[in-house]
């Protein structure tokens, strides 16, 4: 039996994408929109407690970014009291008009979705070559580091543990504010029960090995170029075989959790905290070789995205200065069925511009207090806030 019920998987009645724009896919999207629905419909039926939506999409073509985009909107709009979470690929340049479907996207990430755990395919791309047993990674090699990722995300939702077994619970871990809601993970080691080809054989490892291990910079599947960071946020979801803590260990955690914390600049107003969440490795592993591996995922919160964003709005502005590769997004239909695509263009600009700036004011200790606050609120109204539940957070 397949993982996803066929007559719940949307395809184009010509079978066709957007060809790389924006514009399209986001028209396809509307255009869809009761089909698309009544998939979401269906499968919200068999859900006895909805928390919220995970979208996973890249932002620099026209169907993951333009039809994204839109679906974006519409779950923010009709279930506006439930979480949103996405896992967003940031590609590589390969398209011309990358820059401009990715900043229309990222106003859409930016107001309608409360977490996005970013990659970019450079970052991916090196680390598959690194850790798994190809010379040149596919798009299938590149996809099981990211489904590794994801398994990791939801682990403690899926085998539940006495902290983090709902999505609620990390993402309000993670978010300090709601404009800040940019996540980059990392992980190690990849095992071969996850990622059938992996690299390292790898005999044994502990929890203390892997909580130090996270903090490379190589292992970042986004910006690991940052040497200067400031973290908001931080958490580790460490998964082995074994749930179950001696007095021994334990203390080896708590000694491994200091020695990371005094490696990590923290804003001056958040918690020097690193969160650390017990998950557990599947029951249907086939290797019993690695019951006695430990793999760690590390998802930070940091100024660190301020790099790929000036990257991205760099490339934008070059385009736009010289008008180039516009046509498409003009002779579209898009004006006539949704509204200015240059207003567009500039209200995504501006919006991705405030988005850099909350981050770099972040980093200092009167980001927090009340008046700068209030002064803020009146910037970012616009800003889509689903309202998080206060959650009682366990921290080491």
């Amino acid at each position: 039996m397949g993982l996803f019920d066929p007559k719940n998987v949307y395809l184009s009645e010509d079978g066709s994408g957007a060809g790389n724009q924006w514009v399209e896919g986001y028209l396809k999207g509307k255009r869809a929109l009761d089909d698309v629905l009544d998939i979401i419909d269906r499968e919200l039926d068999s859900c006895d407690n909805l928390e919220g939506f995970q979208l996973i999409h890249s932002v620099s073509g026209g169907t993951g970014a333009g039809f994204g985009s839109f679906l974006l909107e519409t779950l923010s709009d009709r279930y506006s009291k439930k979480l949103i979470q996405t896992y967003s690929i940031f590609g590589n340049s390969e398209v011309v008009v990358q820059p401009y479907n990715t900043m229309l996207t990222l106003k859409r990430l930016i107001q309608n979705s409360d977490a996005n755990v970013v990659f970019d395919n450079k970052s991916i791309t090196t680390i598959a070559s690194n850790n798994l047993k190809v010379t040149s990674p596919s798009y299938s090699d590149i996809n099981k580091v990211i489904s590794t990722v994801m398994s990791a995300t939801t682990n403690t939702l899926r085998f539940p543990s006495y902290s983090y077994n709902s999505l609620t619970s990390i993402v309000s871990t993670l978010i300090p504010t709601p404009d800040l809601h940019f996540i980059i993970p990392s992980y190690t080691p990849f095992t071969s029960d996850y990622v059938k080809n992996a690299a390292k054989e790898i005999r044994r490892s502990t929890t203390y090995d892997v909580v130090l291990e996270l903090l490379d910079k190589k292992l970042r599947m986004c910006c690991q170029g940052d040497k200067q960071e400031t973290v908001l946020a931080m958490m580790d979801i460490i998964i082995r075989s074994n749930t179950a803590i001696d007095p021994r260990e334990s203390t080896n955690i708590q000694k491994a959790v200091i020695k990371a914390r005094s490696r990590i600049n923290f804003a001056p107003w958040t918690p020097s905290s690193i969160h650390l969440g017990m998950g557990q490795r599947s029951w249907t592993s086939k290797k019993p070789c690695e019951k006695d591996i430990v793999s760690g995922l590390m998802l930070t919160n940091s100024s660190s995205i301020v790099h790929l964003l000036q990257d991205i709005s760099r490339q934008y502005d070059k385009l736009m200065s010289k008008n180039a590769f516009l046509n498409n997004y003009f002779k579209s239909d898009y004006e006539q069925e949704c509204g200015d695509i240059v207003q567009e263009f500039q209200d995504s600009r501006e919006i991705v511009e405030a988005l850099m700036e909350e981050y770099r004011l972040s980093e200092s200790l009167a980001y927090m207090e009340e008046d700068y606050v209030d002064a803020q609120e009146d910037n970012h109204n616009h800003n889509h806030n689903h309202g998080h539940d206060d959650q009682d957070i366990e921290m080491l």
